[in-house]
């Protein structure tokens, strides 16, 4: 899993966030619409945000998984 945190914090795994990001407003806003569509891409919001000022937010959940 350490791999996987390393990646998502690279350059290369910061443009995937920010990809998906994008990609899930768009098609949410487009294809599903309403409140739904909204509601999803505010979701979209989290990994664009996350993409863009390069914390993983998955690597605090490990570590309070390790904790215990």
């Amino acid at each position: 899993m350490e791999r996987f945190v390393r990646f998502m914090e690279s350059g290369t795994g910061r443009l995937v966030r920010i990809l998906l990001g994008v990609v899930l407003i768009v098609i949410d806003l487009v294809a599903v619409g309403g409140l739904a569509g909204t509601v999803i891409a505010l979701i979209g919001l989290v990994p664009l945000i996350a993409g863009i000022l390069g914390p993983c937010l998955v690597r605090p959940v490990l570590r309070q998984a390790r904790a215990r």
